[in-house]
């Protein structure tokens, strides 16, 4: 007697997705063959714009009206997901299927308390009154690993972390049991710690609740670490699919062979030693504190003591000429905190000693010293002017720092030096993709020939492969000019790769600095180590 085949919880057909454009059809899906059965985790992974989200979009029918399908279905439990109504798909969504967001911040209404926002999907879905929901919110939040769920329940989402934040909007995702969660890039923006706490959660929840779930991400090493089976996808198109130690092992088309060659190895030396001359650092950081918060006006008149909150606390290191020096930890370490008053973006307290110069404020960081010591921010879209051309953008620091004649020229050399055409100069940021608005960032900051980068969580939110590309790109400049970098980063993986020395923060406190060949040594501090446990392995390193 032969065993029927279960059928699958989510099954996608042959489906295509079109947009209408001002430049014609774009064709963001073809011929999408999938399946996640019951109590199975599918990983789809690929590169930004290779139709991960569009295919999370098209399953939760977040379609906008330039949409077009073509062909295929998309099936929930045997229901066709096309044929439904709005009606039929606004019940269907909370209650038999789900969504987690890449970013908590954007998942949830930031005028509404986060038991508020939980409840509701309860008394929804559920069918329970207000009452039953918010004590069920709170046996939810206590489920998810909150500490104080009661307490978390009141706060609004701008009182939580993105940790916590996450873990509501997984609490809710969850809540009614549903079918099938897809999860779209759910711990991109957090921390190496966090991101280990809530993958951990989620592996734990989905094997209690049997629910079939789509994990999209661009980190290969993540998704080797949840899913049992994963598909490729580029450029719409699903190049393969099978087991993850199938694919992993023994990938069969050159573009996720590429995709896994792109995953940092920290096994994998980008850099050589570098010799350091420990009595003439070209930085040298001194004791140097940050706060936050300012005297309130009437605490300030009678003398009452307030506290502020420390963002730094008496940080000493050093950075040599050509040396490139990570700094890692937890979201509110403190590390951004260190480079904005390095680059005069924060008020510290304390001594910077730069190439021989003491610096004391920020009014000490004259002209010379901005020329010397420029910074490179996470997002390009938050630092590039949306209303300026790349030809401005670029020609700005070469009037402010350099010579002013034949901009043109100039900014043409400027693009070709981080691999850019010219004639990205006469468009604007939103017309280039992230990697390449990266790209414009690293040029500008090197426009003033600096001898130090502060590079501020600057691959972050890119896939592995345009990151890899990145930090091909930023040692090549180094290599060429002799510029030291501050790196920044949360990915243990990359800077082991990449940075000479390692500078371990937690807490704004500087924990220890260490030669990063010794990292992983049974000798380091606790929370060092903590850190490495929580790093996700290259991806055929789980094989």
């Amino acid at each position: 007697m032969t065993t029927k085949p279960e059928t699958p919880v989510l099954a996608i057909e042959n489906y295509s997705l079109d947009y209408d454009t001002a430049s014609g059809v774009f064709h963001a899906l073809k011929n999408i063959d999938l399946s996640v059965h019951r109590g199975e985790i599918l990983g789809l992974v690929g590169e930004s714009g290779s139709g991960k989200t569009s295919l999370a979009w098209s399953i939760m029918r977040y379609l906008p009206k330039n949409a077009r399908e073509p062909s295929g279905r998309i099936l929930l439990s045997g229901e066709n997901l096309l044929e439904k109504t709005d009606a039929q798909i606004e019940a269907f969504r909370g209650r038999r299927i789900s969504m987690v967001f890449q970013d908590p911040s954007t998942s949830l209404n930031p005028t509404l308390s986060l038991g508020t926002q939980l409840a509701e999907v309860l008394v929804r879905h559920r069918g329970l009154t207000r009452q039953q929901a918010w004590k069920e919110g709170e046996a939810m939040l206590d489920r998810v690993g909150l500490k104080t769920p009661a307490a978390m329940m009141n706060r609004m989402p701008h009182e939580a972390s993105g940790g916590e934040k996450q873990r509501v909007v997984i609490a809710s995702a969850f809540a009614c049991n549903p079918e099938c969660i897809i999860f779209d890039e759910p711990t991109t923006a957090l921390d190496v710690i966090t991101s280990c706490q809530i993958l951990d959660l989620f592996v734990e929840l989905q094997a209690e609740t049997g629910v079939a779930s789509l994990y999209i991400s661009h980190d290969l090493a993540l998704v080797s670490r949840t899913a049992s089976r994963v598909a490729v996808i580029r450029r719409g198109d699903i190049v393969e699919q099978g087991a993850v130690r199938d694919i992993f092992a023994n990938p069969q088309q050159d573009y996720t062979r590429e995709l896994i060659a792109a995953v940092p190895d920290p096994a994998r030396r980008l850099v050589g030693d570098i010799v350091v001359d420990t009595d003439k650092p070209l930085v040298r950081v001194e004791n140097v504190s940050v706060h936050y918060g300012r005297k309130p006006f009437l605490a300030a008149l009678t003398g009452r003591a307030t506290e502020r909150v420390a963002g730094n606390n008496a940080i000493s290191l050093s950075i040599n000429p050509g040396e490139i020096l990570g700094i890692v930890g937890e979201s509110g370490s403190g590390k951004s905190t260190l480079a904005k008053a390095m680059t005069g973006l924060n008020r510290f307290e304390g001594k910077i000693w730069f190439d021989g110069r003491e610096i004391r404020s920020l009014g000490d960081m004259d002209n010379a010293y901005r020329k010397d010591v420029q910074i490179i921010f996470q997002h390009p879209d938050a630092s590039l002017n949306p209303r300026q051309k790349i030809s401005e953008i670029l020609s700005r620091p070469l009037k402010l720092f350099g010579d002013a004649s034949h901009l043109d020229q100039k900014v043409g050399d400027m693009l070709e030096q981080v691999r850019l055409p010219r004639t990205h100069a006469q468009r604007y940021p939103h017309q280039l993709s992230g990697g390449e608005k990266q790209r414009v960032a690293i040029a500008r900051a090197f426009a003033s020939k600096p001898k130090l980068v502060i590079c501020d969580e600057i691959t972050s939110a890119l896939d592995v492969s345009v990151q890899a590309s990145i930090v091909q790109l930023l040692l090549e400049l180094q290599k060429a000019s002799g510029t030291a970098y501050l790196f920044i980063t949360h990915d243990l993986n990359l800077i082991r790769q990449i940075a000479h020395r390692i500078a371990v923060m937690y807490r704004g406190n500087l924990v220890e600095i260490t030669p990063a060949a010794d990292i992983d040594s049974q000798d380091r501090a606790e929370y060092t180590r903590r850190l490495i446990e929580a790093v996700p392995r290259a991806a055929g390193q789980y094989l």
